[in-house]
């Protein structure tokens, strides 16, 4: 495929504070954080390709930086993240991008036709599992700042950072046991959560709280909401004063650690079982999804919380 098929996923050079859906700035103190902002409040921060594959170039900008020394990834507008895009004006799923994750073939096929189980089994080893992974092995610490609604793709991104820290008006939801798929792409379900907690927010569907996700040893701290901002710079400033080489190399032990206790290969298998998953709701129905839309989904998790 020519360049000129490629679609206007940003660079680097194009993170714009306006209109891109990710905004990026450097400050904070010592002038040493990079500030990579979602940036879809329309949508509730849903997440399209472009959305993925320009914080993508943002966390790339951060990474080469030598005077970044953390990074803090937040949200504009209402919520951090209403999780995947399933039915935005600006849904592209079917739009190629390069893979930026993986090595692995094109999910598209360019006739405008529904994905097949092939291709969306190519499209979420990239654009869900692959970006994740890849994301969690930033060598900078990552702090997740997270305010209002993180649904499901909402998430995969802070867990993919190696801190949380949310406002108290922050909730959490991974219901997609209601489309019949057991939990999103990235299951760390019960790593972050232990084994029970992710069984009853995966079995009910339903939100939990900031204050619940605390408790649980999901989140690190929680603030009021007008304090969030001084919260995570007053963590950016202490890590600041360590040496870089401390920092990435006690983040890749930690992150070595909870791979030999099996997060990695637990998270292949669970995938097989989410692909599993949608195609028997396709085969049922004709729907990968079970009938369920971002509607529906929203509708049902208002119902009550954990």
């Amino acid at each position: 495929m020519s360049d000129a098929a490629i679609p206007p996923a940003l660079g680097p050079d194009d993170l714009g504070p306006d209109t891109s859906p990710v905004s990026y700035e450097v400050g904070g103190p010592a002038n040493s954080v990079a500030y990579v902002t979602l940036n879809r409040p329309d949508y509730r921060n849903a997440q399209n390709s472009v959305m993925t594959y320009s914080l993508d170039a943002a966390f790339r900008r951060a990474v080469d930086d030598g005077d970044v020394k953390t990074i803090v990834l937040r949200a504009n507008g209402k919520h951090f993240s209403a999780g995947h895009d399933i039915g935005t004006p600006e849904r592209d799923f079917d739009t190629y991008y390069p893979n930026t994750a993986t090595l692995h073939w094109d999910h598209t096929r360019g006739d405008g036709q529904p994905l097949d189980s092939n291709q969306r089994l190519a499209r979420e080893i990239e654009v869900y599992m692959g970006m994740c992974r890849r994301w969690r092995e930033i060598p900078k610490p990552v702090i997740a700042q997270v305010h209002g609604a993180c649904i499901a793709g909402g998430l995969m991104l802070a867990w993919s950072a190696d801190f949380i820290v949310a406002s108290d008006d922050a909730f959490f939801s991974d219901p997609v046991a209601r489309m019949g798929i057991p939990g999103v792409e990235y299951f760390a379900h019960a790593y972050v959560l232990g084994a029970r907690r992710a069984k009853e927010i995966l079995f009910t569907g339903q939100r939990f709280t900031a204050a619940q996700a605390l408790d649980w040893g999901m989140v690190n701290h929680v603030v009021p909401r007008a304090d969030l901002d001084g919260k995570v710079d007053a963590i950016c400033e202490q890590m600041a004063q360590m040496p870089m080489q401390g920092l990435f190399l006690s983040k890749k032990a930690v992150n070595i650690c909870e791979d030999q206790m099996g997060m990695r290969t637990a998270m292949d298998s669970v995938f097989g079982w989410h692909h599993y998953a949608h195609a028997a709701n396709d085969a049922d129905s004709g729907d990968s999804l079970g009938g369920m839309d971002a509607k529906s989904m929203k509708n049902a998790a208002e119902k009550g919380t954990v």
